[in-house]
């Protein structure tokens, strides 16, 4: 196979948000697997590690919808610098209360939220953004970059994230994910203004606009049931916040190792994204993606079963592997077959799905690990992917049929 630049990213504006992207993910995902370290230093319950689900998930719940029809209503790009300001400062705070001495897990899970509450307003500006970037036939290749650039981020962060707590301490990985956001506001500035499609008649962000979001989705059988798979797949197989104690109780590794284990997925996961984005067409996009999210289930048992770090790493990365590959083709068929003025409202209604099944799972893997054991709740959680799998192959079929030909609702701006 000849290898040949993704077209994605010959658009410039979409190659400024896409580097921008990568830099931010991987100062956020520096964040997260500290502070997953860091509710374990200051605690050894595993359910304190399933706090973190709930403080990440609750806002996402409340002000999910919200945020699409403000995506929809307002300039995006503006939404995108707001949100982006706000989480940087989060983060900001968080260093300074742990390099002071004044961190406790309140402060944790409260900042967290605060954090969250802006990820709800900027995630349906930022996603409904990208086909405003590039022309349709190249939207697939924009969503397998944007797959790449947070799972390099997600490489770095990790493994980065070791080695800062090892050397610079806890704070300084705080501090350093402030910066990193500074990479997607520089990146807004440089892109300009973009071209925007508005609802006609659009009734604003208000209850009716929020219904018209959830009606489309209803009414479209391909969209809903990836969103239900979605769901179902992460909530039964989420171990992220399992994951300092199958290193320290179960492999019997430190820090440093443990950073490598955590960007062990998304090291598979690039190595997906950068395979798919060398191809020009995927075919039979339904079934390639159910098959994924099985594999998916499948490598999370062998990861609850592993005892050797080389094996618990190889299972990560098949999982994320598989995880990019479900990702790239549902994104794909949700934004070319919904309008551009209701794409906010429909990443939003997604954005429950795909941050509420991770965040659910780590609060159902932490309360299954304090009774029955880490090793247990990971292997139970894969069975249970792999089961909706097979329950939503019968309830949707029409989603194993689906070939990735079918006419597009709506086309793209291209630059």
């Amino acid at each position: 196979m000849q290898l040949h630049i993704p077209p994605a990213l010959k658009h410039r504006r979409f190659f400024y948000l896409w580097l921008g992207l990568m830099i931010s993910v991987a100062g956020t995902q520096m964040q997260l697997w500290a502070l997953f370290w860091h509710i374990r230093e200051l605690t050894d319950q595993p359910i304190a590690l399933g706090g973190i689900g709930a403080a990440r998930i609750l806002p996402i719940i409340i002000f999910s919808l919200i945020g699409g029809a403000v995506a929809d209503s307002f300039n995006r790009r503006t939404v995108i610098f707001i949100t982006q300001t706000v989480a940087a400062l989060t983060a900001l705070t968080l260093g300074l209360l742990t390099d002071f001495g004044h961190i406790s897990l309140w402060h944790i899970y409260a900042l967290t939220a605060v954090q969250a509450v802006a990820i709800a307003f900027d995630s349906p500006a930022r996603q409904a953004l990208v086909p405003n970037l590039v022309p349709a036939e190249d939207l697939p290749n924009a969503f397998s970059m944007t797959s790449i650039a947070y799972e390099v981020g997600s490489i770095l962060g990790p493994a980065l994230s070791g080695f800062a707590i090892a050397f610079a301490g806890q704070a300084a990985v705080y501090y350093i994910n402030a910066a990193s956001f500074m990479a997607v506001i520089l990146a807004l500035v440089l892109i300009g203004s973009v071209s925007q499609t508005f609802e006609k008649d659009s009734k604003g962000v208000s209850l009716l606009s929020i219904r018209d979001g959830i009606r489309f989705i209803l009414s479209r059988p391909i969209i809903f049931s990836t969103m239900i798979l979605d769901f179902v797949a992460t909530f039964f197989a989420s171990a992220n916040t399992l994951m300092p104690i199958v290193a320290r109780d179960v492999l019997h590794v430190g820090v440093v190792q443990y950073g490598w284990l955590s960007a062990a997925g998304s090291v598979g996961a690039v190595l997906a994204a950068f395979v798919v984005s060398q191809v020009r067409e995927l075919k039979r996009q339904g079934l390639l993606f159910m098959g994924a999210v099985v594999v998916f289930g499948a490598a999370t048992i062998l990861f609850g079963l592993s005892r050797f770090f080389v094996l618990a790493w190889c299972a990560l990365a098949i999982i994320g592997a598989a995880d990019s590959v479900s990702t790239i083709i549902r994104n794909t068929i949700r934004q070319i077959r919904t309008p551009d003025e209701l794409r906010g409202r429909m990443t939003s209604v997604n954005q429950i799905f795909f941050q509420g099944g991770p965040q659910l799972g780590e609060i159902e893997a932490g309360l299954v690990a304090q009774f029955f054991g880490a090793p247990f709740a990971i292997v139970s959680g894969g069975i249970g992917c792999i089961l909706g799998v097979l329950w939503i192959s019968r309830k949707w079929p029409q989603l194993t049929r689906y070939n990735g030909e079918e006419p597009a609702l709506a086309g793209a701006i291209a630059n």
